[in-house]
């Protein structure tokens, strides 16, 4: 019987809903552009849980959370997805994991989850916003606002079926030109049908609060990602989406991930949020550190470090 992790913050219950374990990439794959042979004499430092020695490869996870607040059961983020079709990704094409068993597990139904935040929209965050029903997406939480960036909306809008409207919109955002694209595919499945079924409400970012939880803008990783804080009785939860991808960026924070969209955008934001965790003492969420892949932040011999967090086991 698998065991589910929680973490309290104020009068909210965090619960890490897993979907992948992820045990497929080396540090240099990963971070393409960092030095490979300081990356390697570092991907060890977290661990088992962030690192296999034997097989020379980082360990990461893909899950979403839940978060049980005195008003509303939300998700943050929403993992892969089952029956997707990804095939220039096969790591999430085609999967079929038992999420919403899991979510079932601890006690919740899909029809109990009223609010579904997103950082942002790309194929690792909204899969299980929809799911498939007589050969149709139709959302997943048929009872639930999703919420997410109209920047980012409009921009996955542009690259599915409007591209004359994408250099507009890059020039609004002011990023620069991207690395690449986020994949094809994902805003048909899994953002489209949130709209068409009018249960998309439409943000913009800049510190937008949503029923007390507060959007924080961190672009880069994609157009526009954000951070999402929830703060209780004086604490402070920083779900951070795709701000790093392994504790590995502490020590090497220059680094961007394969998959982050504007390089230098990326970066500015990744300081950024470190500053902000640090400074509000947060603890931290993130959508693919291995171990509990919650932890806190604090200033080590190297500048800002990482230490994992150990939740209550149900």
């Amino acid at each position: 019987m698998t065991a589910y992790t929680s973490f309290w913050v104020g009068d909210a219950r965090i619960t890490k809903i897993p979907e992948i374990a992820i045990d497929t990439a080396t540090s240099q794959q990963l971070f393409p552009n960092g030095d490979a042979q300081a990356l390697e004499a570092d991907a060890g430092h977290w661990g088992d849980g962030s690192y296999d020695p034997e097989r020379r490869l980082l360990r990461q996870s893909i899950h979403a959370w839940l978060v049980e607040t005195p008003e509303h059961t939300v998700l943050i983020d929403t993992a892969t997805g089952n029956d997707k079709e990804r095939p220039t990704a096969p790591l999430f094409h085609q999967l079929d994991e038992p999420f919403l068993e899991r979510l079932q597990a601890i006690g919740f139904a899909p029809e109990n989850v009223d609010l579904v935040l997103h950082t942002h929209l790309h194929a690792d965050h909204v899969g299980w916003n929809t799911r498939l029903k007589n050969g149709q997406w139709v959302p997943t939480f048929p009872n639930a606002r999703y919420v997410f960036s109209e920047r980012e909306y409009a921009y996955n809008r542009a690259l599915s079926s409007a591209r004359e409207e994408i250099a507009p919109i890059r020039r609004q955002a002011g990023l620069g030109k991207p690395d690449h694209e986020p994949l094809p595919g994902v805003f048909a499945d899994s953002v489209s049908p949130i709209v068409d079924a009018g249960q998309d409400q439409r943000i913009d970012i800049d510190d937008t609060g949503i029923e007390g939880f507060r959007f924080l803008s961190a672009p880069g990783h994609s157009i526009d990602h954000a951070a999402i804080s929830y703060t209780s009785n004086g604490e402070t939860a920083l779900f951070w989406g795709d701000v790093m991808h392994h504790p590995l960026q502490f020590r090497h924070p220059e680094i961007n991930s394969v998959y982050c969209e504007f390089p230098q955008a990326a970066r500015d934001s990744r300081h950024k949020i470190i500053r902000h965790a640090a400074d509000h003492q947060a603890l931290v969420f993130t959508t693919h550190f291995g171990d509990t892949s919650v932890g806190k932040i604090s200033m080590g011999d190297h500048g800002f470090d990482w230490t994992f967090a150990q939740g209550v086991e149900s």
